[in-house]
């Protein structure tokens, strides 16, 4: 039973690596398929310098659900990202490759991909598997959701530790989130970046244009145009005003290509005999823990999830965090996220009414997000980032005193404890 647990539990609060790419299983398929994650990233901290965002960014990419493989998937720091991932069929074990990229990119003519080998491969030690004797955490999950100026009836949705029901504990970790499927970092496909590209993707760079990879086994027609539709997104410009115990009003900037919006935060209280509450609330109209939908969604589910409440739709600036859910919190970090479209393109094109059998030579998907984080409560006007010494955060400042964050459990660690490594 606890075995089925944890792998329940496992699946849902990280459905996006966890998701399987049958058609890689199968002996036919394309001759190459090709995945193009794009990622834009902003940390708003008043008072927090530029370069102390991708720390942050990599802590909070951890509680979410980054990716395990050393690229920069997942929620980074400050700025744009892309992951690419190719897999030939005719060689499984992965090629060298070249991926021909636009000069809008400004990152030179072409990124090199190289074949993943999983860490134990490259010779790396192997850690010691033996089991530690974890302690049962106490405390409990509150759940809340919904935007309003107050918490709606029923609420919050509490999972108690100390219970212990297997049944209860999956029920509580569902979501509605179903990550589509795009750069995974699998063993023995070629991947961008990696030891020997790892260029930075700069502020400026624009993915619009035309596309060409190439390498042993690879189709000479696995070539692709990009456009303003599928480019990067801007970033999350994130303004909060109000504190926790009154409700927090949380307002963006809309963006033109984008398809919804999901706002997530977490924070951590003492709760009842001393024991730690973790508390969750989303923007979703249905209670939803949103680890899953912090992660690329296809446009058909984010319609769904729109369709449904969970998603905000992409015409809304803002949201309020109702009074009272994080009031007693130590600390609590808001995290939104702007789900973009997704260019899926083969050759030959996909016939509108293709039968059952229809096998291209070669297909490629670019998906895109974009994500943003600030602290809840924290005023983004002028006056409330001045420093001790009465200037603006806006202008210069040699000695800013240090940012305060949060201390914010880590709820997959925390589970980890729960069930046993």
């Amino acid at each position: 039973m606890k075995n089925t647990l944890r792998v329940a539990i496992t699946f849902c609060a990280a459905t996006a690596a966890a998701s399987a790419d049958v058609a890689h299983a199968q002996a036919r398929g394309p001759a190459a398929q090709y995945w193009v994650d794009l990622s834009t990233s902003n940390v708003s901290i008043p008072g927090m310098p530029e370069e102390g965002g991708a720390g942050l960014g990599g802590l909070m990419g951890g509680i979410m659900g980054g990716n395990s493989f050393g690229g920069s998937m997942g929620m980074g720091g400050r700025g744009k990202a892309m992951d690419t991932e190719l897999y030939v069929r005719a060689h499984p074990g992965g090629v060298e490759g070249t991926h021909a990229i636009p000069g809008g990119m400004n990152m030179g003519p072409s990124l090199l991909l190289l074949p993943h080998r999983p860490r134990n491969e490259q010779g790396s030690v192997t850690r010691d598997e033996t089991p530690e004797r974890a302690e049962k955490p106490k405390g409990r999950i509150l759940l809340y959701w919904g935007c309003g100026d107050s918490i709606r009836p029923d609420q919050p949705k509490v999972l108690d530790f100390a219970k212990q029901d297997h049944a209860e504990f999956a029920q509580f970790f569902s979501s509605h989130g179903a990550a589509s499927k795009g750069v995974q970092g699998r063993a023995g496909h070629s991947l961008w970046p990696n030891e020997r590209d790892s260029k930075r993707v700069p502020d400026n760079a624009s993915l619009e244009g035309e596309h060409a990879v190439s390498g042993n086994g690879v189709p000479p027609t696995l070539k692709f145009n990009v456009g303003a539709a599928n480019d990067f997104l801007p970033k999350v410009q994130l303004k909060t005003r109000g504190a926790p115990k009154d409700g927090v009003q949380v307002e963006w900037n809309t963006m033109q290509h984008a398809r919804g919006y999901f706002l997530h935060a977490q924070g951590a209280a003492e709760g009842p005999g001393g024991a730690q509450d973790m508390i969750f609330w989303s923007s979703s109209e249905k209670p939803d823990n949103g680890w899953s939908l912090m992660s690329y969604q296809s446009p058909a589910q984010v319609a769904r999830l729109v369709q449904q409440k969970v998603v905000l739709p992409p015409s809304t600036g803002n949201c309020t965090v109702p009074k009272g859910i994080f009031d007693k919190a130590q600390g609590a970090m808001l995290n939104m996220i702007a789900y973009g479209n997704e260019l899926n393109v083969s050759h030959p094109p996909r016939p509108e009414k293709a039968p059952a059998n229809w096998q291209p030579e070669w297909t490629a998907r670019v998906r895109i997000k974009s994500t943003g984080m600030t602290m809840l409560g924290m005023e983004d006007s002028r006056e409330a980032q001045r420093d001790g010494r009465g200037q603006a955060a806006s202008e210069p400042v040699e000695s800013a005193a240090p940012v305060s964050l949060p201390d914010v459990a880590n709820p997959v660690k925390l589970l980890k404890g729960l069930f046993g490594n």
